[in-house]
């Protein structure tokens, strides 16, 4: 009785750890998955993390609850050290089925990923081509560059319209470093690869703001290159979108996002330049950006007329702070 109490308990104990992780997979809070998806790529990436937990938990089961149990009933207890245990052949039926079970399982598992897959990389295939927003995706040191067709410019804040295909046309400068892109609730990570283009397509299925990373090492002020994904309204992003290209607030845009990150965040790199007159000379501002200076790398190497503008008549507004 006491044997079966305790057995009882562990497998009891065993369920109750296991339930408590998988519902922490799918659960509200996110747990061990994806953050709630935002995207019809999320999704299909939720689905598969779900549907491989699934597996995973029950396969746990199978094997650590018999494990158990063995260990308890086959346990050494009074017996000498030196006696040996009940010697037991092999069973060719039972080797055959546990070798078949795990083949069947993966079978399953790669079926379904590959299907998923499609959806993930292509979302909603139903939308005519021409519908796509194409974005191109700049990843630098130390921070994010998003250009629109029809020539608006953002920096660490990317728009999109909801329930619309976006592609972006992620890349890095050929003098920069490889940087990743990745919106955890859009789904789907691509590396920023100096010189090359690579695509990424998004569908986002629900409006609000998200959270946006470079998850790759890319150096000092790697912590930095957070960035936010702004889904909106279509008649929301489309006034945004025609009204960007009046630049307006774009220095100082610029200026929280390239310029301080360093500058005020990082003096074992950067000097503090609040106040530095050089701020106000245009042209040599304009050199430091363009050119770099001692250990600062070009940060806007090939920015724009405007954009270079718009940063220096900020600091000049600023009277050199």
């Amino acid at each position: 009785m006491r044997r079966f109490f305790i057995s009882g308990l562990l497998v009891a104990g065993l369920v109750v750890l296991v339930g408590v992780g998988f519902l922490a997979w799918i659960g509200p809070r996110g747990g061990l998955t994806p953050v709630s998806p935002a995207s019809s790529n999320a999704r299909d990436i939720q689905q598969v993390y779900v549907f491989i937990g699934a597996f995973a938990s029950a396969i746990f089961l199978v094997v650590t609850v018999p494990l158990a149990l063995f260990t308890i009933r086959f346990r050494r207890g009074r017996r000498e050290r030196s006696v040996e245990g009940p010697q037991i052949r092999g069973h060719t039926r039972l080797e055959l089925t546990w070798t078949a079970i795990p083949v069947l399982i993966l079978v399953v598992i790669a079926v379904f990923t590959f299907w998923k897959l499609d959806g993930i990389r292509n979302p909603a295939p139903a939308a005519a081509a021409g519908d796509e927003l194409v974005v191109r995706v700049e990843g630098r040191q130390f921070y994010w560059r998003f250009l629109y067709p029809n020539g608006a410019v953002s920096y660490d804040t990317i728009r999109l319209p909801v329930d619309r295909v976006a592609r972006l046309e992620v890349t890095s400068p050929g003098w920069d470093v490889i940087h990743s892109f990745w919106v955890p609730a859009l789904g789907g990570k691509v590396d920023a690869i100096p010189g090359m283009a690579r695509e990424l397509k998004l569908h986002p299925t629900r409006t609000g703001s998200f959270e946006g990373k470079c998850t790759e090492l890319c150096g000092i002020q790697h912590g930095a290159m957070l960035f936010t994904a702004e889904v909106l309204p279509e008649d929301e992003f489309d006034s945004w979108l025609a009204g960007a290209t009046e630049q307006e607030g774009l220095g100082e845009q610029i200026f929280n996002s390239v310029c301080a990150k360093c500058h005020f965040a990082a003096p074992e790199y950067a000097p503090n330049i609040a106040g530095n007159p050089a701020l106000q000379d245009a042209a040599q501002v304009e050199d430091i950006v363009r050119n770099g200076f001692r250990r600062m790398p070009p940060v806007g190497r090939d920015w724009t007329a405007a954009e270079v503008d718009a940063l220096v008549e900020y600091l000049g507004g600023q009277g050199g702070g």
